[in-house]
């Protein structure tokens, strides 16, 4: 019996991830591009013919490529190609599919990365800079309590933009969000965030389901025609850009950037790193581990206690 078609496999891969798996559409379309690219190069007809050879003859070609600006391939895009292939032989691992073991894949060791965080001065000057910014009052409140809401839940830009009104309850410090892989996690509301949604909310006359919503000619004609999206991530790090430049802060600064300030406040203030976590819905510990070299405070008691002790 002759072994199954590899384009057919990959079809029916990216539709178990969207029917079993429940994967987010782009996750989908970026496992489809890495896939393809992979059939592309290799012009592989059977699973069989997946070696460890092949995969490392793959890394290379892939660390020889260039991006639409000239520049090589980064290592993390390396990364998801490689990611994508060892989903793709894990699944086939479950249909009894004959290939390459998926745990044969390694990835390409990833540079440490740079956290942006914000903090102090900074971080003040940018949770005030709306109220600076010449622009109607409902503006100034939507967007004071949208840096609010970033900041003390560490949501990502797409759950916030996401979140309907009927999901916070005022009287509660605590909502559920779905975030990535459609997982469900507790997030929590400090009294500042509460206070700036409550004065956003009364002043807002729309009728638009979501929390934070257009409030121009063009976003309250979508309301009145049932096209009621509320605010896209990119109107959100929009704004979160120009009260970053209000407030005079140099570096590029995004939704994410204050994820990561959320994630490093609570680290510094003595958090573990289970809770933080589970707080920002990471699946792995590993991918929350990135803030504790920032935020190591034993690291820091030893320097001042015996850095520079001696006496010339």
């Amino acid at each position: 019996m002759p072994s199954p078609n590899l384009q057919n496999l990959i079809r029916q891969f990216l539709e178990y991830l969207e029917i079993e798996k429940g994967r987010a559409r782009n996750t989908i379309e970026n496992y489809h591009f890495y896939l393809n690219r992979f059939l592309a190069w290799s012009g592989f007809s059977g699973a069989e013919q997946i070696t460890q050879d092949s995969v490392r003859n793959y890394r290379l070609w892939l660390n020889r490529q260039t991006d639409a600006a000239g520049s090589p391939l980064k290592k993390n895009t390396q990364n998801y190609h490689l990611i994508a292939l060892r989903a793709f032989l894990k699944y086939l691992a479950k249909q009894d599919i004959k290939t390459l073991a998926p745990e044969k894949i390694e990835l390409a060791k990833m540079p440490e990365r740079q956290i942006e965080f914000l903090e102090g001065s900074d971080l003040q000057n940018f949770l005030e800079a709306p109220f600076k910014i010449d622009q109607p009052e409902i503006l100034q409140l939507r967007d004071k309590a949208i840096l609010e809401t970033l900041f003390c839940t560490g949501l990502r830009v797409s759950e916030l933009a996401g979140l309907k009104k009927e999901a916070i309850n005022l009287n509660k410090d605590e909502f559920t969000v779905r975030g990535k892989g459609s997982k469900l996690r507790v997030v929590f509301l400090s009294n500042q965030a509460k206070h700036w949604i409550k004065k956003y909310c009364d002043a807002r006359k729309d009728m638009s389901a979501y929390l934070f919503t257009n409030h121009d000619k063009a976003g309250i004609k979508r309301n009145k025609t049932k096209e009621d999206k509320g605010l896209t991530p990119r109107s959100v790090q929009r704004i979160v850009q120009k009260c970053a430049k209000i407030a005079g802060i140099t570096k590029k600064i995004t939704p994410h950037v204050l994820r990561h300030s959320f994630a490093t406040d609570l680290l510094q203030n003595g958090a573990d790193i289970r809770s933080v976590q589970m707080m920002l819905g990471h699946s792995s510990i590993t991918t929350t581990q990135i803030y504790t070299h920032i935020t190591d405070k034993q690291l820091r008691e030893v320097y001042k206690n015996f850095h520079h002790k001696t006496k010339g």
